[in-house]
């Protein structure tokens, strides 16, 4: 049987995998057994901060609702309330872009949950 040389193969897999750590800081960046550790690494964070984005964004979005109702002489809490008793569905998202850019009309959503 004929003998295989691998080094064809590995040369292939060390350029991808340090084109995947292009950037990365001293020798995270081109040295093989540091750039795999590295990537490794920095794909556990990613797949990570995925799912912790979603809930910054929502503390992000109460915060905002919370100041727009305090300038409305309302809680946070009182206001979430009182959409859910008026059957008013609209998620935080919504209501925090509601708040930053049409004041006046969160104001009107504030006067109906007060009513």
């Amino acid at each position: 049987m004929s003998r295989v040389k691998r080094g064809v193969t590995t040369r292939q897999k060390h350029k991808k995998l340090l084109k995947q750590t292009k950037g990365f800081r001293h020798g995270r960046k081109n040295l093989v057994k540091l750039a795999r550790q590295a990537d490794t690494k920095a794909g556990q964070y990613a797949y990570r901060d995925r799912r912790v984005k979603k809930r910054d964004f929502r503390r992000l979005w109460i915060i905002q609702i919370n100041a727009a109702c305090r300038l409305n002489d309302i809680k946070y809490s009182v206001f979430m309330n009182g959409l859910k008793k008026a059957k008013i569905e609209l998620d935080r998202k919504v209501l925090s872009q509601l708040a930053q850019e049409n004041p006046e009309e969160f104001k009107k959503l504030v006067e109906k949950v007060k009513s």
